[in-house]
């Protein structure tokens, strides 16, 4: 069996995976979110993988899932820690030299956004709302759970060159959410295929999708770490 360390994305909350770990430990698996110090401004990119890699400690077959902007830590991690396999979920890839700020621009995501809302008949205002943005397919309980949180991201890392000149040589998949008002399927797509060179898997779920459908990500994630242990 192996052991799934979880990177959420801004804010750094090990919150976002309390539904799936759950569902991973069901599986006989043994999960281990991680609660990164994303309020501290001491803290950058160096330290958020640090803090990560010592989660990993010494535990073997390890499954290292990055959710979002925890794209941009994962990959420090393999330099520091045995990692076996690499998933990036609704995952920000960057590339060396890239900042989070750049990210957005380089990548094209405000106009793959707009396109994809467009289809759905969003409109601009509703872009704004994390309401409908991030958590539209949660039970509503959820939902505002989620909005009570309020968590808060240092500009630190946000504002460092991703360091690393090349992607680590570790198998990397890709992951994205078929309903993600944030990150389009399609976008997520074409990004993981230029930066990867890297074809995206899809599941059900939107931008949150480790809440929205726990189980269904939890038999993905069990699938892939049972293909790496076939080699």
């Amino acid at each position: 069996m192996s052991t799934f360390v979880l990177i959420p994305g801004a804010g750094g909350l090990a919150w976002e995976w309390h539904r799936l770990g759950p569902e991973l430990e069901a599986r006989g698996h043994t999960a281990v979110p991680v609660d990164l110090p994303a309020g501290d401004d001491g803290s950058g990119l160096t330290e958020y993988a640090d803090w990560t890699a010592r989660a990993v400690a010494s535990r073997r077959d390890v499954v290292l899932v990055a959710m979002s902007f925890g794209a941009f830590t994962a990959p420090l991690v393999c330099e520091r820690a045995e990692i076996d396999l690499l998933v990036l979920l609704n995952a920000m890839i960057p590339k060396h030299g890239e900042t989070f700020g750049e990210w957005w621009t380089n990548t094209g995501q405000g106009a793959a956004q707009r396109a994809y809302a467009a289809e759905l008949g969003l409109s601009p205002a509703d872009l704004q709302d994390d309401r409908i943005v991030y958590y539209h397919d949660l039970p509503a309980d959820l939902v505002e759970e989620a909005l009570a949180l309020e968590p808060q991201q240092s500009s630190t890392p946000l504002d460092q060159p991703w360091p690393l000149e090349r992607w680590p040589d570790v198998p990397t998949r890709v992951l994205s959410g078929r309903d993600d008002r944030m990150f389009p399927a399609a976008f997520q797509r074409r990004v993981a295929r230029e930066r990867l060179n890297v074809e995206a898997d899809q599941i059900p779920g939107g931008h949150m999708v480790a809440l929205a459908n726990p189980a269904g990500l939890a038999e993905r994630l069990d699938r892939y770490a049972a293909e790496v242990s076939r080699g």
